[in-house]
């Protein structure tokens, strides 16, 4: 089975892709690839940032590469924090600092009207350098308070109204079929015609 280098060492995501990709590639960490250089992402769009971490490992070390880059896109913060989500409040922020901040940025709006994205753009580069692009969304309304035990980031507090829970209480299959990072790995696929 080929390898594939994800332009990450969070292992919550490595974990995510792996359990929709592991059936076609043996998926990785950058570090485990031996790469463990700061990538700067000063891009200005999911995209742009996904494909400066992709370029940067595939041109250091080659092969099978993919980088993704996701946030929350709030629609009353004008879609912030978006490409900053991970370095909101400060990168070393704990998550439930961070729900206190935005808690306290919409303190004035209505539940119902708390509307979000999570958005998720992947850069898929081949072996021969050939790139492609695959995007994901999925909708949701953030809770005042976190709820769940299972996920990571901003999944506590983002409420799915379908299924009446957060996507930290559903399970990791669920989430795995219709999380943003899903849906663009899926999308990734039939890009790549394996599925």
């Amino acid at each position: 089975m080929e390898k594939l280098v994800v332009a990450s060492n969070n292992y919550g995501k490595i974990d995510e892709i792996s359990a929709i990709l592991g059936s076609y590639f043996e998926v990785i960490s950058m570090k485990d690839a031996g790469f463990d250089l700061d990538i700067e992402e000063n891009g200005t769009t999911f995209v742009e940032n996904a494909r400066i971490k992709a370029r940067a490992i595939y041109n250091q070390i080659g092969g099978n590469v993919l980088a993704d880059d996701s946030g929350l896109c709030i629609d009353a913060l004008d879609g912030a924090p978006g490409i900053y989500s991970s370095r909101f409040f400060g990168k070393d922020t704990a998550y439930e600092d961070k729900f206190i901040e935005i808690n306290r940025l919409l303190d004035d709006v209505p539940e119902d009207n708390r509307t979000a994205q999570f958005v998720c753009s992947i850069v898929f580069i081949d072996k021969s350098g050939k790139e492609i692009v695959a995007e994901g969304k999925l909708q949701g309304i953030l809770l005042s308070k976190p709820r769940g035990e299972n996920g990571f980031g901003y999944d506590p507090i983002f409420y799915l109204p379908e299924y009446q829970k957060t996507t930290s209480e559903i399970s990791e299959s669920q989430k795995n079929s219709i999380s943003h990072r899903g849906l663009a790995l899926a999308h990734l696929l039939r890009l790549l015609k394996l599925k």
